[in-house]
């Protein structure tokens, strides 16, 4: 029997959980371009462009097993669900497993302190506030088997500091006391793997990996690793970002990940920066 998971926003980190799902499963994923389309195609996923009104982009909700929604909720909400909250609620009970990928945003400001999935819910920015919100809204679907997962800062291949310290513009930005969680898109993908494969109507999940840190420790490792200066220290104060980069420094905690460990037996394959970036350093052949 073939399985059909319907992937809403088919980004970085649903891509990387395509090749974990095994045989028989037929996957959709919507874009919004025709150039990301044609990408999405050419790893053997059915591409959608949505928002659309073409005919041949009609999602085909009949055949849907299981839903991922990585699309990002905005001022007005859940992207998917001002679309289609009525035929989601109307086919609860045809979903076997529906996944929702939020961040650990929500948790807020715990000034370096250990959050876990029984924290309550403060987040302090805007887009924070969105996710929470965005999760509320999806609990609320009576019957909808559910499952939240809080993602921290996801890195990845494509997605690591080293082109940034190869062209000289990586900077080591000094905030006392500031760690972020992060975790390997292939550690998102295992875990939501493990979690198809072992539905829990109501779980949510922190998906990060064991070793919060200072941000310019990652990007002093990786110049490490390339063999090449480590970029000097600027204070928070005195940097040059944008607006969205400096919102992230407003909140620093440490996330506990206990949970993807006990209830799904995931061992990640990259417990911390280290081995991430050796990994993706190796990667590049």
């Amino acid at each position: 029997m073939t399985s059909t998971l319907l992937s809403f926003g088919h980004g970085f980190s649903a891509r990387a959980l395509v090749p974990m799902l095994g045989e028989g499963w037929r996957v959709i994923g919507t874009t919004r371009t025709p150039d990301k389309a044609a990408a999405i195609a050419a790893t053997g996923v059915e591409p959608r462009i949505w928002p659309s009104t073409r005919p041949q982009d009609v999602l085909p909700f009949d055949d849907v097993t299981h839903l991922l929604i990585s699309a990002a909720p905005q001022a007005d909400g859940d992207p998917v669900l001002n679309a289609f909250a009525s035929e989601i609620a109307a086919r609860a009970d045809q979903f076997e497993w529906v996944g929702y990928l939020s961040t650990t945003g929500v948790y807020g400001d715990h000034q370096g302190g250990w959050v876990d999935e029984s924290t309550p819910l403060t987040p302090s920015t805007r887009r924070g506030q969105w996710r929470m919100a965005a999760e509320a809204a999806w609990s609320a679907i009576p019957g909808l088997p559910l499952h939240i997962f809080r993602l921290a800062g996801i890195y990845g291949p494509g997605r690591g500091p080293f082109a940034k310290v190869r062209n000289g513009t990586a900077r080591r930005i000094i905030k006392p006391g500031q760690v972020f969680s992060r975790i390997h898109v292939d550690d998102i993908a295992q875990v939501l793997a493990a979690s198809i494969a072992q539905p829990n109507p109501g779980a949510v999940y922190n998906l990060c990996d064991d070793d919060p840190a200072p941000p310019e420790d990652v990007i002093a490792h990786a110049a490490s690793l390339l063999n090449l200066p480590i970029p000097p220290a600027i204070p928070f104060d005195q940097a040059e970002m944008t607006p969205m980069a400096r919102s992230f420094y407003a909140e620093s905690k440490r996330v506990r990940n206990d949970r993807i460990k006990s209830e799904l037996g995931v061992r990640l394959r990259y417990p911390d920066y280290r081995a991430g970036l050796a990994a993706l350093l190796k990667g590049e052949g």
